[in-house]
């Protein structure tokens, strides 16, 4: 008998596999890499130290990033118990029909202090204005070249926050005119703010945008390239801190390699 005289049973194998492609299975998404920090802060007021902030950066909510990803993304962060939630923009790629559903999504966030934002490029590309509107409808305090002050035990810190690099971010405007010589932490998508924040004497920034190249083969050679243009990480330019996210999502391509998403959580501690 032919090895091919019956060719039913290959033509169900045939068939089971174009389903699959059709209908992929649900996948089984790994959790993002929880980044944990114990940072000396030295103008952090005593009264505030073991100050907990959560950042989550560049959700990129879209095809490329299901609903069940952000869900476990927003699920850790409240695990996390933090006084303030820091989300550093980008939250859609290029579509406003994804605004509302991140907003719904992000409005199940939980901090003491509360939800801190600013946007980032790709928001601004898809609409700046009602993402900020679907945001503020959640309790999330979006800080356009602005500010608040935040009470901690009977002592002040200030969070700005700063528009994207690439539209008018405004630092002075947000620390506003009578700005007070106390700590203060900044939002910022792009990192590079951080000349601009150093020269202001900002204590810590928060950034993203990069997604630390979102595609790492680890080549020693290309290490450089990554330090210039896809910087990771903690970077410091005078008394100024700066922690650039890798971010949650991605964008081009639907993958990460060598750069799995992130949340960040910080423990700051006064000398």
């Amino acid at each position: 008998m032919s090895l091919h005289s019956n060719p039913l049973p290959l033509r169900r194998r045939y068939l089971r596999q174009v389903h699959r492609l059709i209908h992929p299975p649900q996948r089984i998404t790994r959790d993002p890499q929880v980044s944990a920090y114990s940072l000396q802060m030295p103008r952090l007021p005593r009264n505030c130290s073991g100050l907990r902030i959560v950042q989550l950066s560049d959700i990129h909510y879209s095809l490329y990033l299901p609903s069940n990803t952000a869900e476990r993304a927003v699920e850790l962060a409240n695990r996390l118990q933090p006084d303030i939630i820091a989300l550093t923009g980008d939250f859609v790629t290029a579509t406003r029909q994804f605004i509302e559903p991140v907003a719904d999504l992000l409005g199940h966030l939980r901090a003491r202090l509360g939800v801190f934002a600013v946007l980032g490029n790709h928001d601004f590309r898809v609409d700046a204005a009602m993402i900020s509107r679907a945001l503020a409808r959640r309790r999330i305090r979006v800080l356009r070249n602005s500010h608040r002050r935040v009470q901690i035990a009977g002592e002040r810190i200030t969070i700005a926050g700063i528009d994207d690099a690439r539209q008018q971010p405004d630092l002075a405007a947000a620390l506003g005119a009578r700005r007070m010589h106390g700590f203060t932490l900044l939002l910022a998508h792009s990192p590079a703010s951080l000349p601009d924040a150093a020269r202001h004497g900002v204590d810590l920034v928060l950034s993203g945008h990069t997604h630390g190249g979102q595609i790492h083969l680890g080549i020693p050679a290309a290490a450089p390239f990554y330090d210039r243009h896809f910087p990771v990480g903690f970077l410091q330019e005078g008394a100024t801190r700066m922690y650039v996210s890798r971010g949650l999502g991605k964008v081009i391509v639907p993958w990460r390699v060598g750069c799995p998403p992130e949340i960040a959580a910080f423990t700051l501690h006064s000398d």
